[in-house]
Formats: C-alpha cells, structure tokens, sequence
C-alpha cells in the first residue's frame, strides 16, 4: 500500500470524479474570516461537514442498538453551527461525495483543531469501490456543550493505493452503505 500525495489527489478528483466538489488547494479563509480549513493537503483530503446533523437524545430513554435502532434517539438539525450536548454525540455527512476507486482504501482521521476540544470525530474506512457522502460521528467527551461549524474542515481522508485490485470490492458484494447522501443511520 502506498499512501498518496496531493497531485494523486488532484488528478483522481480532476479526471475522475473521486471527490465531488473538490477543492485542489486548501482553503483557511471564507469572506475573511478564518475557518477550519479545508481542500487538498500534502497526503490527504480535508472535508467539510455539511448543515444536515441529528444530534443524539434520550429523551426517549430508548436502548442504543445497533440491530433495531431507534431513529427517536436523534433530532433533526439543519444549520452552520451545532451545538452537541456534553458526553453526548452527533451525526452529520460530508459536502463532498466520493467515489473510491477499486484499489484504494480512504481512512478519516479527525482534525487536531477539533480534537485539542476534546471532539473526536470516528469514521469507518471507505472501502474500495464504495461511493457517496460519508456519515460523520462527532462525540463530544467533555462535561460541556460543544460546537461544530458546518462549512469548514472537521476531517481528513488519507488514500492508500494497492498495487493489485482488491477481489470483492463495496460495490460487488452490495454494500448496505452504498450511495448514501443524507445522514445515515445504522442500518440492518
């Protein structure tokens, strides 16, 4: 596996459609203002969280489980700042859409801005072949409230090329993930 560089990043963006919209710098300022960045970097791909978020609750007192997931244990939040209870969590999903190419595996790792307030966002690998906007996990582990700004940066995607194409890719076993574009929940 080779980790790749930002010119591999610019060309599979570029002539194939690997991250929709793609930003080929890094992008630290919106109508002057600082942000969180944004855009390609040395080795990686930092995205934006868009304005979609369900912000966990339980008010319900409902049972977290994966296999019947209750979809009452979130409340709908459309805005550019969320705003996550202490040691509780949100869900979000990317502006960007992907579409991993058969020989590379994308890993997320969270930004530090974020991380040095104690949110760390959790994202599973985007598999060879996989596509669409990735579901973002933030959990905030302080005994405060937290904020995250959409718009801006809040992860990294980091490209790992093989140097064969992998047998049974995402989309050849029918991944249930497969094209999302909203906020996904946890599905069976």
């Amino acid at each position: 596996m080779t980790i790749r560089s930002d010119r591999w990043i610019r060309k599979m963006a570029q002539e194939h459609g690997m991250i929709e919209p793609f930003e080929p710098g890094q992008v630290k300022y919106v109508d002057g203002q600082r942000i969180v960045s944004y855009g390609t970097s040395s080795y990686g791909y930092d995205v934006r969280c868009s304005r979609e978020f369900k912000i966990f609750t339980n008010v319900n007192s409902a049972v977290v489980d994966p296999k019947h997931f209750d979809p009452q244990s979130f409340v709908d939040f459309e805005g550019d700042v969320c705003t996550i209870p202490p040691n509780s969590f949100a869900l979000a999903r990317t502006v960007e859409y992907f579409r991993i190419p058969r020989t590379v595996l994308t890993i997320c790792l969270g930004k530090s801005t974020y991380a040095r307030c104690g949110i760390i966002v959790n994202v599973t690998p985007l598999e060879p072949e996989w596509e669409g906007h990735v579901t973002l996990e933030f959990s905030n582990t302080t005994t405060l409230p937290a904020r995250i700004y959409a718009g801006e940066g809040v992860a990294q995607m980091l490209f790992l090329e093989s140097d064969e194409p992998c047998e049974m890719s995402y989309k050849d076993r029918g991944g249930k993930y497969q094209g999302q574009t909203g906020v996904t929940l946890p599905r069976m």
